[in-house]
């Protein structure tokens, strides 16, 4: 390493420090102990153009301990992405370009919105799988054209949370060799030195998962770091870089102690660190020398991606039909699914809606070839198996089903990490009360607006006897309550497919479908109106309605039915199929008064889960029928009908509302 690369190493600590203490919030610990690591990554081997950040074959890189946020903007900034020196000021500030922890989609640059520890290096295996199954589709000998690295910035935090073992386990089963772990190895958290909760020997535990393995006694020493890159790089495995640092190295009241890890040095410890680096005085200022030396830095990574372009230029004369593919599969094409509307169409028939789902999958596999997928290890029950595409592992990374392993917590993010890759469209699937494993990674997806779908069957009471730990009662309303989450319970087989088919063509929004075990009778009037959330089935309009009759999946059969008993006293029931409210939410006013006018307060919805957030459709004069217990271990015909979810008694309960 020379002064030059020291330099700006101390350049990116002080930036770091800086924005951390003019915010009076942050972390500075890591960025002052992990700058060398990242510095040495960034200059001499991560494949990156900062004036084309979205370049498709760039290497990956995750800050996983997303709490080292101000590490990752210094690095913008003097690598050129374009934050300014006014942006790191305004670290952590309302409406900032440099928010706590890293946003996708929010800062140029970021690959991944990491926050929760451990989710960065959980997507960060599903961005590397997302690179060996297009390279197997995509690359032809001579043509590499997809070709780059994944690299993850951990710390102890990260590797404490489960779902890295689940994930590191199943990067091992799949010899992600693409894959470079660099550990920022400091001993110390929020409480203290890790002796206290965390003595494990990492490296050893990373090589029983089929890692190579690599130390670097001093994070101070660039050249040990580029050493063990260089040998992750043909180590042939996915690799695991144990760096060990000094948190808050620098700083010399607190370097090593658990008071760098989350507060603000203080001006005179910046001072102090000024001087103990030998650096310059000027607050948030970078050196002309140190400028022109990224400047030619990215001259260099400019020429990467020129090169990369005259292969691909090469590549599109010789292989066209498979370059029109990459286009195709990097841009943002339609999925019509209305011809599969007539497979549902015969109200004498009835299916499960799990099993619906898995003929419309398979539909969907034979006309989109870059839908991959996988479940935890329920692909069975939950009828997600593409037939006839191939399975993905270690020797055969072209198969487009995945399995994940009985791993919910780390599928979810994996499934996230490959959709931020670019170039695939993905869904996961699993029991639909596990749901609550996967909520993180959800609610992440939700946020950065990746438009994951996934397939959550046994839906309710209906597992049957399973029982209360199999049976989900609140997960809906969960699901419901997320922001930009689209929460999907179909009635039959056509609701289904408008579903898969919202799903697919979803550009912002993760989309949960959660489907039945058991069958369903196909219903008159159902179709593509499911894309509005709620509309009237029957002949019944709302308006001319004496009640209105609401539910979902299942449900929906039941109050049909009960709609028709009603009409033989001379009572007319509006049958409402509300199988996504997220989507009802988004309709405007005009059509929302339609299907549910102000002026017909009378109202019952069914639905066998949670009655939370029902009420806002019912009001105060309507009822809900719901279950506000656990479940229980029996057929699920007798706990329907213990449980109030039957034809007489929705009538019954309907003739009390109207009383």
């Amino acid at each position: 390493m020379n002064l030059l690369d020291q330099k700006t190493i101390n350049t990116i600590r002080i930036l770091s420090a800086e924005a951390i203490q003019k915010a009076n919030s942050g972390h500075p610990g890591l960025p002052l102990g992990s700058a060398p690591m990242a510095y040495t990554l960034w200059s001499k081997y991560l494949k990156h153009n900062p004036h084309n950040p979205n370049w498709a074959n760039r290497d990956r890189f995750v800050l996983s301990a997303g709490h080292g946020s101000a590490l990752l903007y210094s690095l913008l900034h003097v690598f050129e992405y374009g934050l300014t020196i006014e942006d790191l000021q305004n670290f952590r500030q309302e409406g900032s370009l440099t928010p706590g922890h890293p946003e996708f989609g929010h800062t140029v640059g970021v690959e991944l919105t990491t926050g929760p520890l451990g989710q960065g290096i959980a997507s960060a295996v599903g961005m590397a799988m997302a690179e060996r199954h297009l390279a197997a589709h995509f690359n032809k000998e001579g043509y590499d054209i997809v070709d780059h690295y994944t690299y993850a910035l951990v710390g102890d935090g990260c590797l404490m949370e489960g779902i890295s073992y689940e994930a590191a386990s199943l990067a091992g089963t799949l010899g992600l060799d693409k894959l470079i772990v660099l550990y920022d190895s400091n001993n110390i958290t929020i409480e203290g030195d890790t002796q206290i909760a965390f003595k494990e020997d990492v490296r050893a535990r990373f090589e029983a998962q089929g890692f190579a393995t690599f130390l670097v006694e001093d994070g101070n020493d660039a050249d040990a770091i580029a050493k063990a890159i260089e040998a992750a790089k043909v180590s042939g495995k996915p690799n695991f870089i144990e760096v060990k640092t000094k948190i808050g190295y620098g700083c010399p009241a607190k370097q090593g102690k658990a008071s760098a890890h989350g507060e603000p040095l203080g001006y005179d410890n910046i001072a102090e660190t000024r001087k103990f680096l030998e650096h310059h005085d000027q607050e948030f200022f970078v050196e002309d020398e140190v400028k022109a030396h990224i400047k030619a830095l990215n001259e260099e990574n400019a020429a990467k991606e020129a090169a990369w372009n005259t292969l691909f230029a090469a590549y599109a004369e010789a292989y066209p039909e498979l370059a029109k593919e990459w286009a195709v599969w990097n841009g943002s094409e339609t999925v019509n699914l209305e011809d599969l509307y007539a497979n549902y169409a015969d109200t004498s028939k009835s299916l499960a809606t799990r099993q619906t789902s898995y003929e419309i999958i398979n539909q969907i596999a034979n006309r989109v070839e870059n839908f991959v997928g996988g479940s935890a290890d329920l692909a069975p029950s939950t009828k997600t198996y593409m037939e006839g595409k191939g399975d993905f592992y270690q020797g055969d990374y072209a198969g487009r089903n995945l399995h994940f392993g009985i791993r919910e917590h780390a599928m979810a993010a994996i499934a996230n990490g490959m959709a931020v890759h670019g170039g695939l469209k993905v869904f996961c699937s699993t029991f639909f009360v596990f749901s609550d494993y996967m909520k993180n990674s959800m609610r992440l997806a939700a946020l950065m607006k990746l438009p994951v779908s996934y397939v959550l069957t046994h839906d309710s009471i209906g597992v049957g006897e399973d029982g209360p730990t199999h049976q989900p009662i609140e997960q809906l309303a969960m699901l419901r309550s997320m922001p930009n989450m689209v929460t999907i319970r179909p009635a039959d087989g056509k609701e289904t497919v408008a579903a898969w088919e919202y799903a697919l063509n979803s550009k912002e929004h993760p989309v949960s479908l959660v489907l039945t075990r058991q069958n369903l009778p196909y219903l008159a009037g159902t179709g593509c109106d499911l894309k509005k959330g709620a509309y009237v089935i029957g002949d019944v309009a709302s308006k001319d309605a004496d009640i209105i009759l609401i539910a979902t999946g299942s449900e929906v059969n039941l109050i049909e039915t009960a709609a028709k008993e009603l009409a033989k006293e001379g009572i007319k029931a509006a049958v409402v199929s509300m199988p996504s409210s997220d989507l009802f939410e988004m309709q405007d006013t005009a059509y929302q008064n339609e299907i549910l006018p102000k002026d017909k307060t009378k109202r019952v919805a069914v639905e066998a889960a949670s009655s939370f957030g029902w009420h806002k459709y019912t009001g105060f004069e309507g009822a809900v029928i719901s279950m506000d217990t656990f479940g229980e271990s029996a057929p699920a015909d007798l706990i329907f009908k213990k449980h109030g979810f039957t034809v007489e008694n929705v009538v019954k309960v309907a003739k009390e509302v109207l009383k």
